[in-house]
């Protein structure tokens, strides 16, 4: 009798790999340095101070240092950030949609809880401080006198030494529920959007390849669609902001950020920000979902080991 495994090869757990870190590195780091992070200062500029329009907001970075006003934040925060919470998103939500398909879920259903897994871990183990440290630094008083702005390391210092671990992690509670409805919409979106594709094209063999345009659209309004969670954005920015506002209650939560938010600014107040928030889940999403493929078998070719992560 020969020996044959019981269990689909497809089923097989995946091991942890050195490649699937350096691929979900690098493909952050280079959505971040690109258009992510002026996306990003516009998006929380629009959400601390919510009576600018998108014009009026670009006017207002534009203020605070020219083309550079648009990358406050990007070194070291931003950075630190990009470098790690991509390898958590890529290995933490490929392993649980592999686990909740072995549940019997689709494609849609794993590719939602397996972002949400990510969404979550990244919260948690990489991004509460990181995230928090570019809000202080995009929305923190910066004088046009001569005095000398006060830098990153030197914000972070004193709000660690007033406030503690809990006040370079302000807002986390807020970040979590944002990057578990993030991923879980942009890859279950993702994922529901090539269903369709496959359907029009007749490539319905999940052994056929999408194109890498195909590939691509599907990300873009996977991004795109997950911008419906502003409301938690705009409270997570209020959480995390430095802009002086004698009216916000102290000690904030994500409840007591929401009715200070809707009472002060109203509904619209709720969704400010949201069209560089498109723009941005759009320019992430395409790099994290879309080029992961083509990035993947670059990094295998250099490693020599095929990274986890499918998106």
């Amino acid at each position: 009798m020969s020996a044959v495994p019981t269990q689909p090869a497809e089923l097989k757990k995946k091991p942890v790999s050195f490649s699937n870190i350096l691929l979900g590195a690098g493909l952050n780091m280079c959505e971040v340095t690109t258009l992510g992070q002026p996306l990003e200062v516009t998006k929380t500029t629009m959400a601390a101070h919510r009576d600018l329009n998108f014009l009026q907001a670009i006017k207002h970075v534009w203020s605070r240092g020219g083309v550079f006003g648009f990358y406050q934040g990007l070194i070291p925060w931003a950075w630190i950030e990009a470098s790690t919470k991509g390898a958590v998103l890529l290995f933490v939500s490929a392993e649980g949609e592999y686990q909740f398909k072995r549940m019997g879920l689709g494609n849609f259903g794993a590719g939602i809880m397996g972002g949400v897994s990510g969404g979550v871990a990244q919260a948690y183990l990489t991004m509460g401080f990181c995230t928090c440290m570019k809000t202080v630094e995009i929305t923190k008083h910066k004088s046009a006198g001569t005095a000398k702005p006060q830098s990153s390391w030197s914000a972070f210092k004193e709000i660690y030494a007033r406030e503690g671990i809990r006040g370079i992690n302000k807002g986390v509670n807020a970040v979590a529920i944002r990057q578990m409805t993030n991923w879980g919409s942009r890859f279950g979106f993702s994922r529901l959007v090539e269903e369709g594709i496959r359907k029009f094209t007749g490539k319905t063999n999940s052994d056929e390849k999408l194109s890498a345009v195909e590939k691509i659209f599907a990300s873009a309004v996977g991004g795109g669609l997950s911008a419906w969670n502003q409301p938690i954005e705009v409270i997570r920015v209020e959480m995390q902001s430095k802009k002086e506002d004698p009216n916000r209650p102290k000690n904030l939560t994500v409840g007591s950020a929401f009715k200070y938010i809707y009472k002060s600014s109203g509904l619209k107040g709720l969704y400010r920000g949201v069209t560089p928030r498109i723009g941005l889940g759009v320019w992430q999403t395409v790099f994290m979902v879309g080029f992961g493929d083509m990035a993947r078998d670059l990094v295998a070719r250099l490693t020599s080991q095929s990274p986890t992560a499918a998106h």
